[in-house]
């Protein structure tokens, strides 16, 4: 588990801000309302107050500053090294030291201040010393400001760093740059390190996690390292010198046998001789990467010679811990990254050997003792000499042979690739496993397939033909049907009943026709013309009184009907109807030649339209009387009445307003300002 998480260290506000930040928080949560008529022991205690508060809110937040930033002594030795080989550990604790005096600062001015308060002797004397104390405080932050800069570009970065656990089981890669670190670690893990063909890609500590033996293991991939003195070395190399020196961890050391990251192999050895110490006590494996482009027995007799006296060395490591000379071949692995073949050996290796060396280690310790007297080992004794072989059914046992044999004998698809041209030229057979009655049916050419029928079966390879002696056909039926009378059907003469009837249908069929057309050219159904159409005056009510005096009918109730329903001209008012209840003697009786003014003045008031009263009962509303339907419709506006009120939509309208508003309720005004926030 990771002890040490630098994701959780809270911002550091700049200097201006760190101000804004306490001085709000102070004016928010402090009362500010006073007056000059207050007592002058509630004046003091209103100031002391607020001075006090301040200190308290500056305490407490670089208290937070400086217990969050990890000390370098108390964290582990790694960290340590590597937080100086970052940022400088002098600058560091420098930075943390300036933000420890301006805590205890602003602590000895709140206390000068309050104790200046305690003897203010008027509300502007308390007032000016409440302003100096903040005023001082706020300058002991700013002159603190570059520290706090820098301690948030520390942060950041520490951020960004890597979640290394120093204690768990861990795999160490190094070497020197583009010999396939980062390839290896992309191999084993589910890291994603960037590659690229040219030193110094990877900058900084990169880590992976990986299986063995369902344990987890930590591989760390460091950057490269050059061969040149320590003093020289930029901080992109004293990460991987830290990681070395301070984890316990299995180490592979790469070796670009084929010289193409830009060294040979001579000076490759020179640096591994030269960080030889950093290995010590540690699983070392020399891995011979790139042999894909270099095989390992066709280097020359120098370059072998140095190779041997690495792995002389590698050796020394594992007689170190225990181990025997014998296992010479687990610390010289050759392996490519580009074929992947070896890198598995090489994984296996190295956690093999670190498992051993971390199961030795606790071994000899002091706490094992403690532990041993409460294991017991049972081993089972042989009861007699009687052998008792396992019973396996002889059917089980062909059924596996049969399995291994088909295994042996089957072949892939990548196979058959590989046999036939390889990738692009060999196209796998995707009918091949189709089970149909022939087996040469599998490769013949499928017909088209149109509406659910197979093409090739409505396919006539006389089908020109075939058209011409239907078209030639076809005329000849028509010659014929032109030819017979038209008592003819489907070719067949007709008997003369069967005649006679085929003549009715056809008159009835006429009939109806007839009458159709005639009840569609009535007036009703005939659209109207408008005037502006109507050019030669065809439908005028002139015209239609002439066409009725000419069948002996007065034309003059016709001619008023029509006008009345006509639209008005403009000017012309429309005359005044009769009263309900007026049957229109008087009217008849009267001189025609009347004017229409006197027939107002003489007419009686025009009643009000025949809609029907609220009270009145209609057939079918169920109720007994019209006194019961208005009391009925007096409950029921008596009960909307206080839905209508408080403006509620219907019955299910059951929204509760916010009678105060908190964002118009909230805060405090500013003197004599009545704008609330």
């Amino acid at each position: 588990m990771v002890q040490y998480n630098f994701k959780k260290i809270t911002v550091v506000p700049t200097g201006k801000d760190f101000i804004d930040i306490i001085l709000s928080r102070t004016q928010r949560q402090t009362p500010t309302v006073v007056h000059k008529g207050y007592a002058i022991s509630r004046l003091r205690q209103f100031y002391m107050r607020k001075v006090k508060y301040t200190q308290q809110n500056f305490h407490e937040k670089l208290s937070a500053i400086i217990d969050e930033f990890p000390r370098l002594d108390d964290i582990h030795p790694f960290y340590g090294d590597l937080l100086h080989v970052l940022y400088n550990k002098d600058h560091y604790k420098l930075a943390l030291g300036q933000i420890n005096t301006a805590r205890n600062l602003i602590g000895k001015i709140s206390k000068d201040y309050v104790k200046l308060l305690k003897y203010g002797d008027s509300l502007y004397r308390c007032k000016s010393l409440k302003v100096a104390a903040l005023g001082r405080m706020c300058t002991v932050i700013k002159r603190v400001s570059p520290s706090l800069a820098y301690l948030e570009q520390i942060r950041q970065h520490m951020a960004r760093l890597p979640s290394i656990d120093p204690n768990t089981r861990t795999i160490l890669i190094c070497g020197y740059p583009n010999v396939g670190k980062s390839s290896f670690i992309n191999k084993i893990t589910r890291a994603d390190v960037d590659v690229q063909p040219y030193a110094f890609t990877t900058k900084s500590l990169f880590v992976g996690h990986t299986d063995y033996k369902y344990l987890r293991y930590q591989v760390i991939d460091t950057p490269g390292i050059l061969d040149r003195p320590f003093e020289d070395r930029n901080i992109i190399e004293m990460c991987s010198i830290t990681a070395l020196a301070h984890l316990r961890a299995a180490v592979l050391f790469f070796l670009d046998i084929s010289g193409s990251c830009g060294y040979n192999i001579a000076q490759q050895a020179a640096l591994f001789h030269s960080i030889k110490s950093l290995f010590m006590n540690k699983p070392l494996i020399v891995v011979c990467n790139k042999t894909d482009l270099q095989p390992l027995d066709g280097l020359s007799e120098e370059d072998m010679k140095l190779v041997v006296e690495m792995k002389a060395e590698a050796m020394k490591t594992v007689i170190g811990q225990g181990g025997e000379a014998t296992d010479s071949d687990e610390v010289l692995l050759t392996m490519s990254t580009l074929t992947e073949e070896g890198v598995i050996a090489v994984k296996n290796s190295a956690c093999e050997r670190l498992l051993n060396q971390r199961v030795e280690l606790k071994m000899k310790s002091k706490k094992i003792n403690d532990c041993l007297n409460r294991f017991h080992v049972a081993v089972p004794k042989k009861r007699d000499e009687k052998e008792r072989p396992p019973c396996i059914p002889q059917a089980v046992l062909e059924a596996k042979a049969k399995e291994a044999a088909d295994i042996e004998k089957r072949k892939l698809e990548r196979d058959l690739e590989n046999e036939n041209g390889g990738a692009g030229v060999y196209s796998a057979s995707l009918r091949k496993h189709h089970i149909l009655a022939d087996e040469e049916w599998k490769e013949d050419i499928m017909p088209e397939i149109l509406d659910g029928h197979n093409v090739y079966d409505f396919i006539d390879p006389d089908i020109l033909q075939r058209l011409e002696e239907l078209e030639r056909e076809e005329g000849l039926r028509l010659e014929q049907e032109v030819d017979n009378d038209d008592f003819e059907m489907d070719g067949k003469e007709l008997t003369p009943e069967e005649q006679e009837a085929l003549a009715e249908i056809r008159k009835k069929k006429s009939l109806l026709i007839q009458q159709h057309r005639i009840k569609k050219s009535t007036a009703e159904s005939r659209p109207t013309v408008p005037r502006k159409f109507d050019k030669e005056r065809k439908f005028s009510s002139e015209r239609m009184g002439r066409q009725l005096s000419a069948l002996g009918l007065d034309p003059t109730s016709a001619i008023n009907r029509a006008r009345s329903n006509s639209v008005p001209m403009r000017g012309r008012k429309r005359e005044r109807s009769l009263a309900k209840g007026d049957d229109g003697n008087d009217a008849m009786d009267m001189d025609v030649d009347q004017s229409s003014k006197k027939l107002r003045m003489m007419s009686r008031s025009r009643s009000r339209s025949t809609s029907r009263p609220p009270g009145e009962v209609v057939p079918g509303e169920g109720y007994r009387d019209s006194k019961q339907k208005v009391h009925a419709m007096k409950l029921a506006k008596k009960s909307v009445k206080k839905r209508n009120k408080d403006a509620r939509r219907g019955e299910a309208d059951r929204v509760i307003p916010t009678l105060r508003p908190k964002h118009l309720f909230s805060g405090k005004r500013g003197i004599g300002k009545t704008t609330r926030r």
